[in-house]
């Protein structure tokens, strides 16, 4: 996932995508624990999504409030 496509996400969308990856990463989790995680960089690939997607809900809120 890239920037642009988190940017022309609604708000909505945006919240609905965390969540989604915060499952991901604890499935991710659990698998590495367990041994049965094949691929490993997914679990940094996940984690920066989620940070991207949490920067973009904050630069958004940060935008609302010079208004």
């Amino acid at each position: 996932m890239n920037n642009k496509e988190i940017r022309e996400m609604t708000d909505a969308e945006l919240a609905a995508q965390v969540a989604e990856l915060r499952r991901e990463k604890l499935n991710l989790k659990i698998q590495s624990r367990t041994g049965q995680l094949e691929k490993t960089a997914r679990v940094r690939e996940v984690r920066r999504d989620i940070a991207r997607c949490l920067t973009e809900v904050t630069a958004r809120a940060a935008k609302d409030e010079v208004k």
